[in-house]
């Protein structure tokens, strides 16, 4: 290779060329003008040219490139445009049938092309991709490489300082523009031992041409009308060359690393995806990581050399930062790591050891029984938060040896205690060692022969020729350093014991990972049941997908589901739910468990009930009397009747019951957008497209559904528009009128509770109250979303707007998940219905249900969760609201209190709805430890209901995360 070439070309600026000069160029040679715009690029000169005919790029190189490699390009793209689906650039011949052009510049030969442009957007800038995009990346790698597989040309065998097999030279000769010792050094380290890594792999790579620069400078996107992001086509044939086909997926894959937030682990999908496509050989999977390590060396090198001789290159100069980040993200983790998750990605196995047979590790204890402590999400030994405990493992741990004599902990179960609220990152919950507890002074002894050293983290550490294992709580009898035979006396337990064996004696491994790097780190970090002769092992969970699979072949799919690959999520505590990996998950659309999840005051009040009696409410006990007196007691003055069923839907189709009772008539009004439930009554009157397509056309003659009056986005806006949506349900009560019709009532949710949480405009209820009185009609207040203190300032959300309904109907909260609804009203309303035949409901009212109604009654009291949704919740709608200003894609904050709604729009003038953005948005959150979903009709509004327990410090990280995902852009 020559040296000399390489260096050359590397320390090349590039072309000078201006405007005036490019633009004579293309009149003269190509017979257009048209206007230019610079784009960026290290080496090269390239222009967008928008002309009469089109769109274009010029593209001006130095001479010191041969003429025969320009060519391969040209040949390349004619190739591909032939043999391969991929968009790529046409090239455009000059005056002269020439698609080549050498021309002098500031006295330098330049080669001169000219390429049509694809329109699209790079997504160089966009701080996250998404799975889906980056599984894209690696399919079009896959796809390329496939296609150029049959490519060949002499221009493709050149000298490239990109090219992988050069990265060692290059690194070597421009380690010197790094003036910084330390990452000097840093980057001296990474290089020589990716070349190790390579050295036993270089000919097992197969060969071929590549495109080499399939990154996210170089693909071009565009977003479909559902902001799905879709391949608009590949640009940037420089780097087409003959070398290492795994070159081209290490390249796209270090691109994607400026994305990664600093988790390696994002490039699986690519790598997945890559694999289905053009699968990879072994040889390859083991080398891309290092690859991925030179390639960011070089890049790093390359950039500050690059700005070096030519500071006045803006494009090098900002990529710098992009190049710091890939080279630091690379870095990150051992190699061993990285080889390990490629490996597991795509269905393979590490490389196989020789196992030894091991001697036991503490022979004095041989056949002796451990007690094996449970410390997985599921364990009883964990209630009311107490894993939050500083030292909880450890606690349990001393006193189930305490009682038994030796307790263990289990290799690889998920635990608990290391779940991290609030946090956007994974937990490292997955333990890749054992905690014992023997007695002191137990002998700890050679499970096979090595040498002994004192690690670096504390530990007592024996390397073996293929595996070391490391011991904490012990000391030793032993020098460092000596040579120790299988069997040997290593020290005596002097504390509580921790055994982690790994393959390799450098390998830095942690006694915890996250659950993404858990299947990589345990193909390096074993199980060490084998050293302890104790069966320790975590027995595997039901998988979230798995379990899933079984939910749709059995549970009506009707009844959907959060997510589309959703979690499993089988504990939860406060405002937070938890997944069977550990991870905790941020609840702000739960507003049935308004005390939180896990609440001990409810475990403890529905034992004792459960203990003492469940039945239905015709017999006669204690709780249903006093659960009916305290709900009245928060009742408008003159309400004195409680009817309790299992849920709002129920709640709802019992107050249209009633409302026909009293009235004799049958036709509602019910309000468009709103849900009310999903019995034949309720569902009837609801209205919200969201939840049911084609709710506008399949609603019975008796239900007459008015404007929603949505101050917002209704067809009348503002605070003063209560007097023209009151004119269409007087329109509506003058038709019933002129049929001879009698009008049952009105049902309206007093806040707008599916639509967001938006505020009826002042003086809209007691107008309609009064003209719906007038027609012999009732008006049913439906709280179940909104009532019961969620909202902060108001108990009922009727109170906002001064009425005092006849019927009010609630659920959700009541019960903090129990199934529990009622139903409020007067004695005369009441009692109509009898007329009708006696109402029952077997479960509504049973002793347990009323015993936890109370609960919830007396604990939202004690806890002050009114006092906090006002509190909290003004300072939540405060920060929502600040994110107006800031964000163009956030349009307006509803409701108060823990009853918010968070509305997106594209644009500020016509409020189009910004569904899809929406829904992006969700899932982004999730990613974050975040459960949220979208509401109202147009599905663009976040559904803010959170358990009224939720603390400051919830609210601040939710809002935080969606500031960062608006500000990554939807």
């Amino acid at each position: 290779m020559p040296l000399a070439t390489l260096i050359h070309r590397a320390s090349l600026p590039g072309p000078q060329v201006s405007e005036a000069q490019a633009l004579q160029w293309l009149a003269e040679y190509y017979g257009f003008s048209g206007t230019l715009q610079a784009l960026g690029s290290q080496q090269d000169l390239n222009y967008r040219v928008d002309s009469e005919r089109g769109r274009f790029v010029l593209k001006v190189c130095r001479g010191d490139y041969a003429l025969v490699e320009l060519q391969a390009q040209h040949a390349g793209l004619n190739y591909l445009a032939e043999h391969s689906a991929i968009k790529v650039p046409r090239v455009i011949s000059a005056n002269n049938g020439a698609d080549l052009l050498s021309l002098q510049a500031n006295g330098e030969t330049v080669h001169v092309r000219l390429l049509e442009y694809i329109d699209g957007q790079p997504l160089t800038d966009f701080d996250h991709l998404g799975q889906d995009v980056v599984a894209w990346f690696g399919r079009l790698c896959g796809e390329m490489d496939l296609a150029l597989a049959g490519f060949d040309h002499p221009g493709l065998e050149r000298t490239l300082q990109w090219d992988a097999r050069h990265a060692n030279t290059l690194i070597s000769h421009l380690l010197p523009v790094i003036t910084d010792a330390q990452q000097r050094a840093a980057i001296s380290a990474a290089a020589e031992q990716a070349e190790r890594r390579l050295q036993p792999l270089l000919d097992k790579l197969p060969v071929q041409a590549i495109h080499m620069d399939i990154t996210d400078d170089n693909v071009v996107w565009a977003r479909d009308a559902q902001r799905h992001w879709q391949l608009q086509g590949v640009i940037d044939f420089g780097d087409l060359v003959r070398t290492w086909r795994i070159t081209d997926l290490s390249v796209t894959c270090a691109a994607l690393l400026h994305h990664a937030d600093g988790d390696p682990l994002v490039i699986l999908p690519a790598v997945k995806a890559y694999h289905a496509v053009n699968p990879l050989q072994y040889a390859e999977l083991q080398a891309l990581w290092p690859l991925i390590v030179a390639r960011a060396a070089v890049l790093v090198l390359s950039g500050e050399q690059q700005v070096s001789i030519d500071p006045t290159n803006t494009y090098s100069r900002d990529n710098l930062s992009h190049e710091w980040e890939i080279f630091r993200v690379a870095t990150s983790v051992p190699l061993e790591l990285m080889e390990a998750a490629i490996l597991t990605a795509v269905g393979q196995t590490v490389p196989k050891v020789e196992k030894p047979e091991f001697a036991p590790l503490l022979p004095g204890l041989v056949g002796r029984e451990f007690a094996l402590i449970d410390l997985g999400v599921l364990s009883p030994h964990f209630e009311a938060g107490n894993w939050e405990q500083p030292g909880i493992d450890q606690r349990l741990l001393t006193e189930a040896a305490a009682v038994h004599g030796l307790a263990a902990t289990r290799y690889g179960q998920y635990r608990l205690s290391r779940t991290r609220p609030d946090s956007a990152t994974e937990p490292d919950t997955f333990p890749l060692h054992v905690e014992l507890r023997v007695p002191a002074g137990a002998d700890v002894q050679a499970p096979f022969a090595g040498v002994l050293k004192q690690a670096a983290n504390g530990a007592l550490q024996l390397d073996g020729p293929q595996f070391s294992v490391r011991l904490w709580g012990v000391t030793p009898v032993l020098e460092q350093g000596v040579a120790v035979d299988q069997g040997q006396k290593l020290g005596t337990v002097t504390g509580p014991l921790l055994v982690q064996t790994c393959r390799g004696a450098e390998l830095d491994a942690p006694l915890f990972c996250t659950p993404s790097r858990a299947s990589a780190w345990q193909a390096l970090c074993p199980s060490p049941a084998m050293l302890l002769g104790l069966a320790c092992d975590a027995e595997p969970e039901l998988d979230a997908k798995t379990l899933l699979e079984r939910r749709d072949a059995s549970f009506a799919r009707t009844q959907k589901h959060y997510y589309v690959d959703p979690p499993r999520i089988e504990r939860g505590w406060r405002n937070h739910l938890i997944d069977m990996q550990g991870r905790s998950y941020l609840d702000m659309l739960n507003n049935v468990a308004v005390l939180g999840h896990g609440h001990p005051r409810m475990a403890a009040v529905a034992a004792r009930q459960w203990s003492l009696l469940n039945t239905n409410s015709r017999f006669n006990y204690a709780a249903v009397a006093e659960f009916s007196e305290r709900l009245l007691k928060l009742a408008p003055k003159g309400m004195d009747r409680v009817f309790l069923v299992n849920s709002g839907s129920e709640a709802n189709d019992l107050a249209i019951r009633l409302a026909w009772a009293y009235s004799g008539g049958r036709d509602m009004i019910s309000v468009l957008e709103a849900y009310h439930g999903w019995t034949i009554g309720a569902d009837a009157v609801s209205t919200s497209i969201a939840d049911n397509p084609k709710a506008l056309e399949s609603r019975p003659d008796w239900v007459h559904p008015v404007p929603a009056p949505n101050t917002y986005r209704g067809e009348f806006r503002g605070a003063d528009s209560a007097p023209d949506y009151v004119r269409s349900v007087e329109h509506h009560l003058q038709k019933l009128a002129e049929q001879k019709r009698q009008l049952a009532g009105f049902i309206c949710e007093p806040v707008y509770g599916n639509a967001g949480g938006i505020s009826l405009p002042p003086g809209y209820l007691p107008q309609v109250y009064e003209k719906v009185r007038a027609q012999g009609g009732v008006c049913i207040a439906d709280e179940v979303q909104v009532g019961y203190g969620r909202m902060g300032h108001f108990f009922w959300g009727f109170e906002e707007q001064g009425v005092v309904p006849d019927i009010i109907t609630m659920a959700k909260g009541m019960g903090n998940g129990q199934p529990l609804g009622a139903v409020i009203t007067r004695r005369e309303i009441a009692e109509a219905l009898e007329a009708e035949g006696y109402f029952f409901s077997s479960a509504g009212g049973s002793p347990v249900s009323c015993q936890i109604g109370m609960a919830v009654l007396d604990v939202m009291e004690e806890e002050k969760l009114w006092e906090n949704a006002q509190v909290v919740g003004g300072h939540f709608k405060a920060r929502l609201e600040a994110l107006i200003d800031e964000h163009p894609l956030v349009g307006a904050v509803h409701g108060s209190g823990f009853y918010l709604g968070l509305e997106l729009i594209r644009n500020r003038q016509t409020l189009e709805p910004a569904t899809a953005e929406t829904a992006f948005l969700c899932d982004r959150l999730r990613e974050l430890g975040i459960f949220m979903q979208p509401t109202g009709d147009d599905l663009n509004i976040l559904k803010i209901k959170p358990p009224m327990v939720t603390s400051r410090q919830s609210v601040d990280f939710f809002v935080d995360m969606l500031d960062r995902v608006l500000s990554e852009g939807l």
